[in-house]
């Protein structure tokens, strides 16, 4: 049994962490919850009956029975709140971006190896039921050699208010995390990153729209973000040599949660879209099939802690994976845009 506590309990923590952990009873017992500003009325709610709510960050850091601290609170904290954690012995999970700087989390990935502890960004949406979809067309090696890939998080948001920030409150921080997540568990580190970040909506607030492409010699994966997308893309394309797949309909966790449906329910994220796979086989006959989702289950970033922590298996983010995503983040924000970076 590993006991848990979390720092922050905003829509971060209630939506995309403790409905998954509090139903993986046999695995996590959330022991205590801290937040800067306590809400008795969230506080009270029965799925909550049991957890206690602390007053200070130090009643979790000087609980030797918690083992693993879930940190979901602003970008600008995170690394505050990591490094204070593994300072007193506690294996960390952060909310995404994982910290703001790379050179921060370099130091959060030195700490931990050096307190024999593990430090992890939370990146749930390598478990999107589309993404997993698409993964297992790619794993089919129907489609042959990939030669292109593109991902879209779209939205149809005209309106948005004044909210300046900096770099880690807009969409490529935001949302770009975790789309490059995705692209760098399947293909790795890319030679050369092209990037195009736009402020469409409000010229003061941080980036809203941006595309990043991603070379890996004859690969090229893309991923692109807007809030000006009324009739939508589809969620993933991916061309190869033998063939394509197309799938529209993101992963329905989100939509789930939002409306209150819990993962424990029959349900939830119900996905009724089928993707495209569509190949030449090696008699040159073409094959149509229809995929069905492949279930999706952010708890799996649970499942996927337990086994490291208490089996010892490599962890579901690498640390070279994570400190890529940074560095392709960050340096998006070094020069004009449009531009071509070789990472070195």
């Amino acid at each position: 049994m590993i006991y848990s506590a979390f720092i922050g309990f905003g829509k971060s923590a209630t939506r995309y962490h403790l409905p998954y952990v509090l139903t993986r009873k046999e695995k996590f017992t959330v022991k205590r919850i801290f937040d800067v500003v306590r809400n008795p009325q969230r506080e009270s709610l029965p799925e909550y009956e049991g957890i206690a709510f602390a007053d200070k960050v130090d009643e979790i850091l000087n609980d030797p029975q918690i083992t693993l601290v879930t940190i979901c609170t602003r970008p600008d904290s995170h690394y505050h709140y990591a490094k204070l954690c593994l300072e007193h012995g506690k294996n960390v999970l952060v909310e995404k971006p994982f910290t703001t700087t790379l050179d921060e989390a370099k130091t959060l990935f030195a700490l931990a190896k050096e307190k024999g502890l593990l430090v992890s960004p939370f990146q749930n949406r390598r478990f999107d039921s589309c993404f997993l979809t698409m993964k297992q067309a790619i794993d089919s090696g129907k489609l042959g050699d990939i030669v292109e890939v593109e991902s879209h998080f779209d939205y149809f948001r005209p309106e948005a208010d004044l909210q300046p920030g900096g770099a880690f409150d807009g969409a490529f921080y935001g949302l770009g995390v975790h789309t490059l997540d995705q692209i760098l568990s399947l293909f790795g580190r890319p030679q050369q990153v092209a990037y195009h970040l736009r402020h469409l909506r409000q010229k003061a607030n941080p980036d809203d729209t941006f595309e990043a492409q991603l070379f890996y010699g004859d690969v090229k994966a893309i991923i692109k973000t807007s809030h000006l997308v009324k009739v939508p893309y589809p969620k993933f394309l991916v061309h190869g040599t033998k063939g394509s797949f197309v799938r529209y309909q993101i992963d329905q966790q989100e939509t789930s949660l939002k409306a209150g449906i819990m993962p424990d329910h029959p349900d939830f994220a119900a996905d009724s879209q089928y993707a495209l796979l569509e190949y030449v086989d090696e008699q040159g006959e073409t094959h149509t099939e229809h995929l069905p989702a492949v279930k999706g289950d952010y708890g799996r970033v649970y499942d996927a802690l337990y086994e490291t922590l208490t089996n010892g298996a490599a962890n579901y983010v690498s640390e070279v994976e994570a400190l890529t995503n940074l560095e392709i983040l960050e340096t998006a924000f070094r020069q004009p845009s449009p531009s071509l970076v070789t990472l070195s």
